[in-house]
């Protein structure tokens, strides 16, 4: 499914200046649009992406995040960062917090589409989506070393999450860089695509989620990151409850009874997209 079949966003979100949104049914486009200054997060996009993941459009199943022109996100707008004192500097990170906290733990599973710069914020952000999609052209950096700064955007958290704490101290403490290939092989990128094939295949991803059952797909984004945050007795029982709560909708009942009847599609190597 091509990028046209989507229409613009109406109401609040069609207010958004430093974004560019657009739904298909289901699934909604959120494409940063700074592309002058490589997509790098101000303090007004920040706050226009927190305001877009708190008002996602009745019906929303899941979100795809890019960037127009020829990167995904270059980090943090340097230029707003000097002269703020350290509880404004606090406040600051704090609101990215706040943002990604809204995409991670929102109401739908999110997937990034990466291609040119992910660096510093661009990838705390993409951290933060569920999956990610990388193009040839995408590479991951986290300049703060060199920047005579630390992370702010829940990187130090999520980040070594995906490619381990050795790797992001190499990153920042020797400004190296990670191209795409490398991105997969350590754990930050899902998908590997070509060039200008990224986008599609956010979205076929996203068309393909947002078929689940809506608590499936809560208990996935809510419950596992936390159950693996927890001693094995305590995330034992928390996924009982889990368990319990997704099998038990309606949904999941007519789903469970559609594959006892031979109406489903068993697992086969090679599903997926």
């Amino acid at each position: 499914m091509s990028d046209d079949a989507f229409a613009p966003a109406t109401g609040l979100l069609a207010t958004l200046d430093l974004l560019e949104i657009s739904q298909s049914g289901a699934v909604l486009h959120v494409r940063l649009n700074r592309p002058t200054k490589r997509n790098a997060i101000s303090d007004g996009l920040i706050a226009q992406l927190h305001t877009a993941f708190v008002n996602l459009p009745e019906g929303t199943r899941a979100v795809v995040v890019s960037g127009a022109g020829d990167h995904f996100c270059a980090g943090l707008d340097l230029s707003e960062l000097v002269e703020r004192d350290i509880q404004a500097a606090i406040l600051h990170s704090r609101g990215w917090h706040a943002c990604f906290d809204a995409v991670q733990f929102g109401k739908v599973p999110v997937i990034a589409v990466l291609h040119g710069a992910v660096v510093g914020g661009g990838l705390e952000l993409a951290a933060s989506c569920h999956l990610r999609v990388a193009e040839d052209s995408a590479y991951f950096g986290l300049p703060e070393g060199q920047r005579g700064i630390f992370v702010g955007g829940g990187g130090s958290v999520r980040v070594p999450r995906l490619m381990g704490t050795a790797r992001m101290t190499d990153m920042m403490l020797t400004g190296r860089v990670f191209d795409a290939d490398e991105g997969e092989r350590y754990g930050v990128v899902n998908y590997r695509v070509k060039d200008g094939e990224g986008l599609a295949k956010g979205i076929a991803l996203a068309r393909k989620i947002a078929s689940n059952a809506p608590m499936s797909a809560f208990a996935v984004m809510h419950a596992l990151p936390r159950i693996a945050e927890m001693n094995p007795g305590e995330g034992l029982f928390a996924e009982s409850l889990m368990a319990a709560c997704a099998s038990n909708t309606p949904e999941a009942q007519t789903r469970l009874r559609a594959f006892l009847e031979g109406k489903a599609g068993k697992v086969v190597k090679g599903a997926g997209l």
